[in-house]
Order: structure tokens, then C-alpha cells, then sequence
């Protein structure tokens, strides 16, 4: 075989590996994205070229706080517990978020305030806890390697985090060029300490021998309880997490749409397209969930993770250029993810209709492909209106948006029901909603 044939096959194995890349690091790089794009961008906007929504950029900054929090426990201000209060703070936040996103002029004050207090006093925080608690900085500088570098990403994410909410706050004490090159400085350190906690816990699984090899490495453990009390640990997978949250955005996002349809609220689609995309990409890298099915974790679902979010990034930043273009994208994949596992759930079946009636259906599961079903064909609604707009009512297209967010919590909970049959050993039975 010639060499190139053979570097080719390397590069294709390599792109098919599956990836192990912690749920703390694909955010990081969700978040190196976002400041590394709103640098050059900011360039551009400075200067007039390029339009600008602070409200949908603020918004979504915070929405991505908020999946850190409901998915590790982890804060602005340190890890906490992974209870349901924290669960439920950081679904908040996400509220504040997305309403910042979808409604324009309405939040922008209250949203760069608490950006600039998350970021500045978060930065502040942390990084004094990196300098003082003893099983941070003052033991990892003990033990060359990985962990001298994460000592160092961490703490100039630290600084530059708090020099970035400085700025948030204050605009005036600094020009957007400036501004520009803080954020493009921010998004590699971002860059940098993603790997470095990558890279240290490989090498230092949580729990080992340096205690705490990261910042954050013992948010959400398992409690053990499948319903714990308010402020007590609980088990709350990243896949119910990010369905829960998909519901949170769409029952918002419909019921907004009702005034919006009555011309009492402005509205943003590009930060409605965008948080949409962002939130997409996290599935992608995190899980390898897409609309159109699941796959294996790969280098090249990553990189195909990594240019949803920069997508999603632009379309929150830069309104009125990506719209039309991002609308046609959604409402593609919306269509194909409603066909695709309708197929791929119902034409065995038909193909081989004696098998199918005498294999027995448990009645959770029943409801588990009813609830699936319903959600695909709302899903393919919502991409035809994607490719229709102005023909199906406002209010229609309202009214599918909410019943898609109130079937993925339907969805979530009777999943978390089969998980926890399947964890106490015993049959499912009837239980259901």
C-alpha cells in the first residue's frame, strides 16, 4: 500500500477514535469559542462593519454558567454540592439567560451587571482559593509536570476572568480594541487550562493520590438516592440535564412567543437560533447526541461539536447575518431527526409484524415510544416551520414550540424512571407519569 494510502487511513482511524473528554473540558472549549470568536468579532463591530446584541451575548454567557452548575455543581464562585437547590439556581439562571437571548432591550442592564459580578468576583474567588486551600496550587507545584501548567492556566484564567468582568462593568475604562485583545488572550488560557485538566486526569484520576488533581474534579458524584432532599447530593445524569434544560428553553421560548406573535414584545431569533446551536454542540461534544441520531464520540463529532458552537456564538453576537441560513439548518435537522428514528423504530416491526406482536412490551416502555413518537413528529412541525415562515400562525408555531419542551420533561422523567428500575434490579411494571 503506498505511504499516502496509509496516512490516509491513519488520519480516518484517528477521526473515529472515541474521545474522552471530561464534561468540564467540552464546556471550557465551548467557552474558549465563545471568547476567542467575540474577540476578532468585536474587531469588526468596533469599527461599524458588523451589527452587535449585547443582550443575546450577555444571555448566553449565562446560560452557559448555568450548564456548569446544573451539570457538575459548579459556580462561578467554586464547587458546591450538586443538590436540587443548585440545580434549581442554575436553572434560574438559564431562565435569565435565554429570556435575555430571545427578548432584546428588555434585560440588558441586569444581564452585563451580573456578567461582570460573575465574572469579576467568580475570578476573584477562585483564584484565591487556588493560592490558599491545600490541595490546589501549593500542592501541585510539588509535583512537576501537568500539574505546574494547570496551576498556571488556572490562575491566569482567573485574572483574566476578573479583568474581563472589570470591563463588563465599567465599558468606559478601556477601548474595544483593547477589550478585543483581553478576550482573545482570555479564550486561549481557556483553551489551555481545558487541556491541562484534561491531560491531569488522565493521569490523576479523581480521588488518587493528589486528592483533587482540578478545580471542580469533585462536583456531581453520585449520591447514591434517586430523589435526595433539597440540599442533599443527587444523581442527575448529563442526558436528563440537557433535556431538562432543552424543555426549560422551548416552553420559554413558546410561551414568549405568544406576546411576541401580538407585537407587545421585540423579539431576537438569532439568539433564539443561536443559544440553540450552542446547546446542540455541548450534545455533541459531550454526549454524541445530534438531531438526526446518536453516534460514537469521535474527533471528528468534536470538531463538528466545536463549529455548531462557533456558529451559535456568531449568530447570539452578530444579529441579521446568519438567520436565514442557521433557520434552514435547524428546521433540516429537525425534519430528518423526526424521520430518521421513526423509521428506524417502527419498519422492523412492519417488516416482520409476527415477531413484533408476540415479543412483550413493557408498559414504560409503551409510553417511553409514544412519548419518542409524539416528540418526532412535533419536532418535524417545528422544521417546517423552520422552511415556512410567515405560513403557519404565530400562535401554532407557539403552541408546538411549548408541547416539544413539556414532552422532552415528560421524555426525561419517564427515563429517569427506567434508570432507577434498572438500578434497583426490579421490573419497571406500570410506573409512568
Amino acid at each position: 500500500m503506498p505511504p499516502e494510502n496509509n496516512q490516509n487511513e491513519s488520519s480516518s482511524q484517528a477521526s473515529r477514535k472515541e474521545t474522552d473528554l471530561d464534561l468540564e473540558v467540552v464546556v471550557l472549549i465551548i467557552f474558549g469559542v465563545f471568547m476567542t470568536l467575540f474577540a476578532f468579532l468585536l474587531l469588526k463591530i468596533h469599527t461599524g462593519e458588523l451589527p452587535y446584541t449585547p443582550d443575546s451575548t450577555y444571555g448566553l454567557f449565562l446560560v452557559l454558567v448555568s450548564i456548569q452548575t446544573i451539570t457538575m455543581g459548579k459556580t462561578p464562585f467554586g464547587d458546591l454540592r450538586r443538590s436540587w437547590a443548585v440545580i434549581i439556581l442554575g436553572i434560574c439562571t438559564a431562565v435569565l439567560g435565554m429570556a435575555a437571548c430571545f427578548i432584546p432591550g428588555t434585560l440588558t442592564e441586569i444581564v452585563r451587571v451580573l456578567t461582570g459580578l460573575l465574572l469579576a468576583v467568580g475570578g476573584a474567588v477562585l483564584l484565591m482559593q487556588l493560592l490558599v486551600m491545600k490541595d490546589r496550587a501549593k500542592t501541585w507545584l510539588k509535583v512537576p509536570g501537568v500539574l505546574r501548567h494547570l496551576t498556571l492556566s488556572a490562575a491566569l484564567v482567573y485574572v483574566l476572568s476578573v479583568l474581563a468582568g472589570l470591563v463588563t462593568l465599567f465599558p468606559g475604562i478601556t477601548t474595544n480594541p483593547l477589550t478585543a485583545v483581553l478576550l482573545l488572550a482570555y479564550g486561549f488560557c481557556i483553551f489551555y487550562l481545558a487541556i491541562c485538566i484534561q491531560e491531569t486526569r488522565r493521569k490523576y484520576p479523581p480521588g488518587g493520590p493528589q486528592g483533587h488533581p482540578s478545580p471542580g474534579t469533585g462536583a456531581g458524584r453520585d449520591g447514591g438516592k434517586p430523589w435526595p432532599s433539597l440540599f442533599g447530593e443527587t444523581s442527575f445524569p448529563l442526558s436528563l440535564a440537557v433535556i431538562a434544560l432543552l424543555g426549560v428553553l422551548l416552553v420559554l421560548l413558546g410561551l414568549l412567543l405568544f406576546p411576541v406573535n401580538q407585537g407587545l414584545l421585540p423579539f431576537s431569533p438569532d439568539g433564539q437560533l443561536g443559544l440553540l446551536l450552542v446547546i446542540m454542540s455541548l450534545q455533541m461534544m459531550a454526549l454524541g447526541s445530534t438531531p438526526v441520531g446518536q453516534f460514537r464520540r469521535s474527533w471528528a463529532m468534536t470538531i463538528l461539536g466545536v463549529v455548531f458552537a462557533a456558529l451559535g456564538v456568531f449568530s447570539c453576537v452578530v444579529p441579521g447575518v446568519l438567520t436565514g441560513s442557521i433557520q434552514l439548518l435547524l428546521g433540516l435537522l429537525n425534519i430528518i431527526g423526526g424521520v430518521v428514528p421513526m423509521v428506524q423504530r417502527f419498519l422492523p416491526a412492519l417488516l416482520d409484524r409476527s415477531r413484533a406482536a408476540a415479543t412483550p412490551v413493557l408498559p414504560i416502555v409503551r409510553k417511553l415510544t409514544i412519548t419518542q413518537t409524539v416528540l418526532n413528529i412535533v419536532g418535524i412541525a417545528f422544521g417546517l416551520s423552520m422552511f415556512m415562515p410567515g405560513v403557519i400562525p404565530g400562535n401554532v408555531i407557539a403552541a408546538i414550540v411549548v408541547a416539544n419542551g413539556l414532552l422532552l420533561f415528560l421524555l426525561a422523567y419517564i427515563l429517569n424512571v427506567i434508570d432507577r428500575m434498572g438500578q434497583d434490579g426490579g421490573q419497571p411494571g406500570g410506573a409512568g407519569p
